[in-house]
Formats: structure tokens, C-alpha cells, sequence
């Protein structure tokens, strides 16, 4: 999938209205590029894309493939205040966070009444720009009992994909759901005082 998204060059130190966001890009050996976007356009591609797509950002008569790094939000609204954005070269293997996503159904969860877990929600990964993933399934439906694990070493990359640290951490697991213990408490037979 493309996204796309169009800026407009920002002078230093000018003002900017309220339904525009100040932005930069930069990128290796690039110099950095003042920008302003609107708010609404943003979020729209930001909450599609998040960090680990590539977008098409058109300013002036330039357009460069970035991808989204980092997002100040405002402490009181809730909404972005800045963005940074990184101009990658498409030749160049990058390194960024990619989200797991949990597919199928664990036996474990449905039969056994079972807790899913999951100890890590992204990895850390190595890839050329154009092998970037939108996120990588884990299926859960191996979690046939309390004893199995996926562990990083299980996942299944796309294609272009490395992991940036070879660990076998678990990434997720079923635990067995906790008992609660009933407690009786006895009535006091007929004629003795209650305590």
C-alpha cells in the first residue's frame, strides 16, 4: 500500500495556524528541511502508515520516500504538535520497529480456559526500505497447552527482514487460569453464643 503525503516549505520562525503541523525532514547526509503539513492530512496517513511504512512526501517541487520517526504530542489536547521525518535512500538497509500482530486461536485459551500473554508487541529489524512489512503475523493456534511458548526465533519474517538482535525471549505464551478457593465458614450450632 502507498501513502502519500503533501507539505509545504516553512520559513524559520513563522507562525503557523492551528490546523497545520511544523514538521522536518531530515536524513543522511541531507540538509534538513523546514515543513509545515495539515494537521488533519497527517493523522489520516499517520494512523495508517504508523513508523514502519514508507510514505511519498511531496514539498515544493521535491518529493522524497520517508518514513514517519518521531511524533511530539501535545500534553493537553492529545494531538500531534511536531513530526519528524526521515528521507531514507532506497539502497541503504535501515532499522526500525515493526509490529507483531496475533492471528489465529489458541487451544489453550479455548478449551483449557487459559490467560493468552504476550511479553513483546514489536521487534527490532534490519531491511532495504522496499522490504519494510506493515507488521508481521505470529499465529497463536501452536498454544495447544500451558507449556508452549513462541519464542522470537519462531517468528516468520517476510522476506528482506532480519532481526536487529537474535534473542529467543518469548514473545508469547498461555498461562492457567487461577483458581479461587471457596471458603466455608461454619454456622454456629443452636445454643452456642456467636463470637
Amino acid at each position: 500500500m502507498e501513502f502519500k503525503l503533501s507539505a509545504d516549505l516553512r520559513a524559520a520562525g513563522e507562525k503557523i495556524a492551528p490546523d497545520y503541523l511544523p514538521a522536518v525532514l531530515y536524513g543522511k547526509g541531507k540538509t534538513n528541511v523546514n515543513l509545515k503539513l495539515k494537521l488533519n492530512d497527517f493523522v489520516k496517513v499517520f494512523n495508517a502508515a504508523g513508523e514502519s511504512n514508507l510514505v511519498d512526501l511531496q514539498f515544493g517541487a521535491d518529493s522524497a520516500k520517508v518514513l514517519i520517526k518521531d511524533v511530539q504530542m501535545a500534553l493537553i489536547k492529545d494531538r500531534p504538535q511536531h513530526v519528524d521525518f526521515y528521507q531514507v535512500n532506497m539502497k541503504e538497509k535501515i532499522r526500525t520497529e515493526i509490529p507483531l500482530h496475533f492471528v489465529g486461536e489458541s487451544k489453550a485459551v479455548r478449551e483449557l480456559g487459559g490467560i493468552f500473554l504476550h511479553e513483546i508487541t514489536e521487534v527490532e529489524v534490519e531491511c532495504l526500505p522496499g522490504d519494510l512489512a506493515d507488521h508481521i503475523d505470529v499465529d497463536i493456534s501452536v498454544l495447544n497447552t500451558f507449556d508452549d511458548e513462541i519464542r522470537i526465533n519462531d517468528l516468520k519474517l517476510p522476506s528482506g527482514l532480519r532481526l536487529v538482535h537474535e534473542t529467543n525471549d518469548i514473545v508469547a505464551q498461555v498461562s492457567a487460569p487461577t483458581k479461587v478457593e471457596e471458603v466455608v465458614v461454619a454456622a454456629p450450632a443452636e445454643g452456642t453464643p456467636e463470637a
